[in-house]
């Protein structure tokens, strides 16, 4: 990553103030009488203030905008629709009358299992009207992680499909919610978006979606004045010892920390699209609530951008004429390897890419460069899912108004270190967009943010200051990976494995691939007699896969005669690293010592 944009060293006045410009911009039901308090570890921002982040995404625009374009939605079919901001105003009303009619008030939980649709927003967009807390569930997980989640969070209401497209077939999510359902308690009510068509099961409590909103009382949909803190959404982090882990955002939180990203550092022009899963908080903040905020037109689309075949990312720039585009780099790094030379179809429109999730390879940068043009400004944004999504890029839209949280790398005492060492990344200046509070049963893991270095947010993450001023990310600290912009775990993975009757040891770790980029790959040692087949080791993969989900399937199995003991934890994991480096995806053996060579021993 260049130089991030946090600027020179800034006092904490000098940081606070451009949060003022940016909350001036919001309509407030009670103003704030004071924007920071500090009050470890979360602080207190916007201070006695209350606010509603629906009507500030819908209804203040309505004035002015009332016939823009809010959401231009593509589903994998190739079906289109678009939603006004009246539209939209309108469904999230009549969305918001029909959940308080079904009993949901201020601080209940709403569970969406939804994808990317309008219907999605709709319903987020109603919880935040009625302040109902909401999270985003991913489609793709299987039953037994789905019901974890669930039981987890434990709503009132839950959303799903029917189906979901995803490239080219059609998941059973209405079915797969129903498993789930039989393993928890508490959910009132199934709201069921008719998606596919497909014929699902009924059963009591089940209501489709249309049915919902024609039988809704709009007036029982006005909006809640919340206090700024009030949480807005839950998000999960990656399990931690085979539990969920969740953090909260608050209301005004989230909304001017999703302005200040999208105004000043992520948005170019009217046409916003973030091509990324809806279940990440980077595209509920960035691709939902920060373009609707600003008044912008954002771009959702539904599936896999292979479907029907590699050129749909490009037509899809220039049908929506999209302006900026917000992705990751293993998506960008897809699309080199489906179409490595120029596109055929027109990107005049576009200003602007900003990846975020994993670092943008120099690589990458150049082919983005070479494919779109001069005209186009290419960004690398660094944030967290505890800090409401993007906190920093190399190259902001208005790096003199984007907010400077400053960031230091540090060594263990908390001291600076000097260029070309490595340190810990930590934020020194406050962010409004930081979780105000952890949802977790038992031990907090979040805790090492606050206490690692008291006074400054420790990230977790490694890095390095090169010369020339880019920094270098290193890794974390925490073995949680960021896998296509999900966090994972890796001692999540390694148990999944040891669980299995045919693994006596296991090490997970990344791998770098130039087409694919970051992924997971495993190192196992067998129990004697067990056979090191390609059968064995794909059930393996697909053990792993089963119980958390498609982006924790290790991608290589590296076979181990044995693990010794000369190496630790970080230095095994480097080691098998560049073992498995050049490795496609059939299973390698190797023998320990040629581990312990790898490492340099």
């Amino acid at each position: 990553m260049a130089e991030l944009s946090s600027g020179s060293p800034v006092s904490a006045e000098e940081a606070l103030r451009p949060w003022h410009r940016v909350a001036a911009d919001l309509e407030w039901s009670t103003p704030f009488s004071a924007l920071f308090r500090p009050h470890p570890p979360y602080d207190e921002w916007f201070v006695d203030g209350r606010i509603n982040l629906a009507t500030n995404c819908l209804d203040r625009h309505l004035a002015g905008r009332s016939t823009q374009v809010a959401v231009y939605w593509e589903g994998e079919p190739g079906d289109r629709r678009q939603l006004t901001y009246q539209e939209l105003h309108d469904e999230t009303v009549r969305m918001a009358a029909a959940l308080r009619d079904m009993g949901v008030a201020r601080g209940d939980r709403v569970a969406l299992h939804l994808g990317w649709l309008p219907e999605t927003v709709v319903a987020m967009l109603a919880c935040t009207r009625i302040g109902a807390e909401y999270t985003v569930i991913p489609v793709a997980l299987p039953v037994e992680a789905l019901a974890l989640r669930l039981d987890d969070f434990a709503p009132r209401i839950l959303f799903t499909q029917d189906g979901g497209w995803r490239h080219g077939a059609i998941l059973p999510l209405k079915a797969r919610a129903d498993e789930a359902l039989e393993a928890t308690t508490g959910v009132q009510h199934t709201i069921v978006v008719r998606r596919t068509g497909v014929e699902v099961d009924w059963f009591e409590g089940d209501l489709w979606y249309s049915d919902v909103l024609d039988r809704a009382d709009r007036d029982h949909g006005e909006a809640e004045p919340l206090p700024s803190d009030h949480t807005a959404v839950v998000v999960h982090l990656a399990n931690r010892r085979g539990r969920p882990v969740a953090v909260r955002h608050g209301t005004a939180n989230l909304a001017v920390a999703s302005l200040a990203t999208y105004t000043h550092g992520l948005g170019d022009g009217d046409v916003f699209w973030c091509a990324g899963d809806v279940s990440w908080l980077g595209a509920q903040a960035h691709g939902i609530v920060g373009p609707l905020l600003a008044g912008a037109s954002t771009v959702m689309y539904e599936g896999t951008l292979d479907v029907p075949d590699p050129t749909r990312t490009w037509r899809m720039l220039e049908r929506y004429a999209v302006t900026s585009l917000m992705t990751s780099p293993s998506i960008v790094r897809t699309l080199r390897g489906w179409s490595p030379t120029a596109p055929e179809h027109g990107t005049a429109s576009l200003r602007r890419v900003t990846t975020i999730g994993e670092r943008l390879d120099a690589d990458l940068r150049t082919w983005l460069g070479s494919v779109l043009g001069p005209g186009v400004t290419i960004a690398d944004g660094w944030g967290q899912l505890e800090l409401g999504g993007i906190v920093a890029f190399d190259s902001p839209v208005a790096p003199d108004a984007l907010p400077r949280p400053g960031f230091a790398i540090v060594d263990e005492s908390g001291e600076p270190v000097a260029d070309g060492v490595a340190g810990q990344w930590v934020m020194v200046q406050p962010w409004p967009g930081t979780m105000r509070a952890t949802d977790v049963h038992g031990e907090d893991p979040t805790a090492y943010h606050w206490t690692r270095f008291p006074g400054v947010y420790a990230t977790g993450d490694l890095a390095r200051r090169t010369e020339s001023g880019a920094v270098e990310f290193l890794g974390r600290l925490d073995e949680v990976v960021s896998i296509s912009g999900q966090l994972v775990s890796l001692n999540e993975v390694r148990d999944a494995l040891r669980e299995q009757p045919f693994v006596a040891q296991a090490e997970v770790f990344e791998r770098s691939d130039p087409r694919l980029g970051r992924s997971l790959a495993a190192a196992v040692v067998l129990q004697p007699g067990s056979p090191a087949d390609d059968v064995t080791l794909h059930e393996l993969q697909d053990g792993v896969r089963e119980l958390l989900g498609g982006l924790s399937r290790p991608r290589v199995l590296v076979v181990v005669d044995r693990f010794g003991d000369e190496l630790d934890g970080a230095s095994r994991r480097r080691a098998l690293s560049t073992l498995a480096a050049a490795v496609e995806s059939r299973p390698l053996h190797v023998t320990w010592e040629q581990v312990l060579a790898a490492s340099g021993r």
